[in-house]
């Protein structure tokens, strides 16, 4: 887990990790707090827990780039549907546009779409349903969560806000390259090469 000061371009404190939970990030807010960090804000990739968990605390900022990501993965790049192509459409606009304007539109689209990603489809042996356009149904789900956290950078412009976790993605996609010539090696020695190489960025260690 790797968290980095956006202004700064400065990744300051990693940990490894075997799989993400809330826990790991609250554990990480503490440990920079404790090293003399002040929060004013916090971009993150999507986990509904942790922004639940750190919006009471801090603003928190959902990453534009993630969440087209997530709806892609409902919709495809090219929905055959014509409600998956509308509200495509619409999620593409997310960096140019604003709050008022964005949640209008998603009402509107809902306002033509919502009895279509209501509809169910019942199995006649087991009488067992699901949503019959659910990966539509999934990707509106997705936006209309993170519609809280989508324009916080645009809310706060006395912060300076990403909009998208690229700076953090960006920094560490040389580390995977190198990764990727040590594939033979044992996880522990990865996480130790892994280390060594964020040192050699010139960053601060948790350990």
């Amino acid at each position: 887990m790797l968290f980095r000061v956006a202004n700064l371009r400065e990744n300051v404190l990693w940990f490894p990790i075997a799989w993400e939970t809330i826990s790991h990030y609250l554990h990480g807010v503490d440990c920079l707090i404790a090293q003399g960090w002040i929060i004013q804000a916090i971009v993150c990739d999507g986990r509904q827990g942790v922004k639940k968990a750190l919006s009471p605390y801090y603003p928190i900022q959902m990453c534009h780039f993630h969440q087209v990501k997530i709806v892609t993965k409902y919709l495809t790049q090219k929905p055959e549907l014509v409600a998956g192509q509308d509200l495509r459409a619409l999620i593409l606009t997310l960096a140019r546009t604003d709050e008022q304007t964005f949640t209008k539109q998603l009402k509107e689209w809902h306002q033509e779409y919502g009895d279509f990603i209501k509809q169910r489809t019942v199995n006649p042996e087991t009488k067992h349903w699901h949503y019959t356009h659910g990966r539509v149904r999934s990707a509106y789900q997705s936006i209309k969560n993170n519609l809280p956290y989508l324009f916080t950078y645009q809310n706060y412009p006395h912060i300076h806000i990403p909009n998208t976790t690229n700076s953090l993605d960006g920094s560490i996609s040389h580390l995977r390259n190198k990764l990727r010539a040590h594939r033979g090696l044992k996880l522990t020695q990865r996480i130790k090469i892994t280390g060594e190489l964020l040192k050699g960025e010139n960053h601060r260690n948790l350990y």
